[in-house]
């Protein structure tokens, strides 16, 4: 390797900074070259620092993580973007890929599972985590390989409930928008999945995104 990864850790916590900087610490592959407290100084420092990895929180005063990455993939594309998060929410996880993230780490995994991550993507290497990162990441890129129902088989508010789902929204959220209840929409994402031959929202959010649902 001639020259070391330089990485922008981007979380409002000074706590979960310095753990991010003890781990980078660990391996000269990875020169940490700034620190944001939040999505829109991450934003400002990718412009000045122009790093080459950022390490995104989730969850980030003034300008969230999610919005911040959408941004910055949209002014700077090589740069590659892995999201953080203490959840291993799957809405998360697939807004994040959709928004132009690369990757997605838990805050809890181990340090080594987190340094070798890095390395693979960096590296443009086949190898995931050993957690859920690798896991969904798989799922997510599994969805398109089998032969699929055509949308014309779901309902039109099927379809509806499908575009809620490809933008991350949860239940809750999508029984708000609709003015349904929450059981209702359950109900109705069982019966989607059932029509569609899908195990699980991120296969259904990959779904609505190939057959163009996800623009309502």
């Amino acid at each position: 390797m001639s020259q070391p990864y330089r990485v922008l850790i981007a979380d409002d916590h000074p706590h979960a900074r310095e753990a991010v900087k003890s781990m980078l610490a660990e391996d000269p592959a990875f020169l940490l070259v700034g620190e944001a407290r939040n999505g829109r100084e991450a934003l400002e420092l990718c412009r000045t620092l122009r790093p080459d990895l950022v390490l995104m929180d989730i969850n980030m005063p003034v300008c969230d993580g999610l919005q911040a990455t959408r941004q910055i993939k949209q002014t700077a594309p090589q740069i590659k973007v892995v999201v953080l998060s203490v959840s291993d929410d799957v809405a998360d996880l697939f807004t994040a890929i959709q928004f132009g993230a690369q990757g997605y780490l838990l805050k809890n995994m181990d340090p080594d599972d987190w340094i070798a991550y890095l390395h693979a993507l960096m590296e443009g290497t086949v190898e995931q985590s050993r957690q859920l990162a690798g896991k969904l990441l798989y799922q997510f890129r599994e969805a398109g390989e089998e032969e699929e129902v055509p949308a014309s088989a779901l309902t039109l508010r099927e379809r509806e409930i499908l575009c809620y789902v490809a933008k991350g929204e949860t239940n809750r959220q999508i029984a708000d928008h609709l003015l349904i209840s929450e059981n209702t929409v359950k109900n109705h994402i069982k019966n989607i999945l059932e029509k569609l031959h899908l195990e699980n929202r991120v296969q259904l959010a990959s779904y609505a995104v190939r057959h163009g649902l996800n623009r309502g």
